[in-house]
């Protein structure tokens, strides 16, 4: 028997067209990769859902609850085998964790999108949906978390990142690599994350802000930045998790207002982590109760942040 696949559409480019005359890339008023079901019945039973035609720029985590909720419906009122989720990339990997992080059911969620639109030449986005369709249907996508397809490849939300402005492999996991492929037979699955975190949250009622570190940076910007009612602030920091000295007292203010200050490094490769005790180093922030948070960009540490302040958790333990 056939899986039943959840197909939601969001928009992004898979369902863009470039204009011949300008070459202008824009949305169009019949999203192109509606109505697949046809196209995908040789792998799984459709049920096909446009929920928004956006620019994936345009996506906020108010959005993202929305996918999450109507997956969840889904789930519970059709009894859904999995569910596919078509996404621009600009801001697919951030879609991915948050729902990674609030699916506490084991089904396959599958995000995919493509970089070419529907009319260039090499268009990717039909075959990139089909894709991800079949790892959907696959029964080893099982208990993996959300997962992301383009490119022939697998890779979990938490460590896919977009590396490349236009380049169709653009979607890269720096350090650990994808963690199965799909060829034209099979889906091949060579190992599995460790372990998966999950969040229930009813609403996104809080504000959580991510600001990149650079050399010289003052402290007026995470003075600034908690003076604007967020209701935390994660720092990207530099090589291992260091800030320029400058920054210390705005973050001690800014954590003695309450709000939770979250590190992490600015490289792709290797961790935060608190080695270096000289003022604005890693292992004295962690001592004045800055929070460090391994191995995660800062686009997801954010994520994860907000997520957890929705939730009521303590920030410290969600990022031990």
């Amino acid at each position: 028997m056939k899986k039943k696949i959840l197909l939601i559409h969001t928009g992004g480019t898979i369902s863009m067209q470039t204009q011949e005359d300008s070459g202008d890339v824009t949305t169009s008023e019949q999203n192109p990769v509606r109505f697949q079901s046809e196209r995908l019945s040789d792998f799984a039973d459709i049920r096909e859902e446009e929920i928004f035609n956006l620019p994936s720029p345009h996506i906020t985590p108010a959005e993202m609850f929305s996918i999450r909720q109507l997956i969840l419906s889904y789930r519970r009122t059709e009894k859904i085998d999995g569910a596919v989720v078509t996404h621009g990339t600009d801001t697919l990997e951030e879609t991915a964790y948050f729902l990674d992080l609030t699916i506490k059911e084991d089904f396959p969620v599958v995000l995919t999108g493509a970089m070419r639109t529907s009319n260039e030449i090499g268009s990717d986005g039909a075959y990139n949906l089909m894709a991800a369709v079949r790892v959907a249907a696959d029964d080893a996508a099982k208990g993996k978390g959300v997962l992301v397809v383009l490119n022939d490849e697998i890779h979990t939300a938490q460590n896919v990142t977009k590396t490349h402005s236009s380049n169709v492999s653009t979607f890269q996991s720096p350090q650990y690599g994808p963690i199965g492929i799909v060829t034209k037979r099979a889906i091949h699955f060579h190992h599995s994350p460790l372990k998966r975190e999950y969040f229930d949250i009813d609403s996104i009622g809080k504000k959580a802000l991510l600001l990149k570190v650079f050399a010289g940076m003052e402290g007026d910007i995470v003075d600034a930045a908690a003076s604007l009612d967020y209701d935390g602030i994660v720092l990207e920091g530099l090589g291992q998790g260091n800030v320029p000295p400058a920054l210390l007292p705005a973050i001690r203010r800014t954590m003695d207002k309450g709000i939770p200050v979250v590190l992490v490094s600015r490289c792709f490769n290797g961790i935060a982590q608190a080695v270096y005790a000289y003022p604005g180093g890693g292992r004295m922030l962690t001592d004045e109760g800055v929070i460090v948070a391994h191995g995660l960009s800062g686009q997801k540490a954010r994520l994860k942040l907000l997520i957890g302040l929705c939730n009521g958790s303590d920030i410290n333990r969600i990022f031990s």
